[in-house]
């Protein structure tokens, strides 16, 4: 088995957007989140699925 594609697709990424502020995001493969810096949230990807959800998304740790 690959373990390859257990990414985000680069061309998915360029095309996503914070749903909350409609700025870019980040990959966190360690993670498997999108990180929107500008709201300071993390969106989870499972199974390969962003879950683009601002009630699912992590609040970044203030401190960081």
């Amino acid at each position: 088995m690959s373990d390859e594609k257990s990414g985000i697709d680069p061309k998915l990424l360029e095309i996503l957007v914070c749903p909350l502020t409609k700025g870019p995001l980040t990959y966190d493969r360690d993670a498997q989140e999108l990180v929107s810096e500008k709201a300071q949230l993390a969106y989870p990807i499972r199974d390969g699925i962003p879950i683009m959800l601002v009630d699912e998304a992590r609040q970044l740790d203030a401190a960081s």
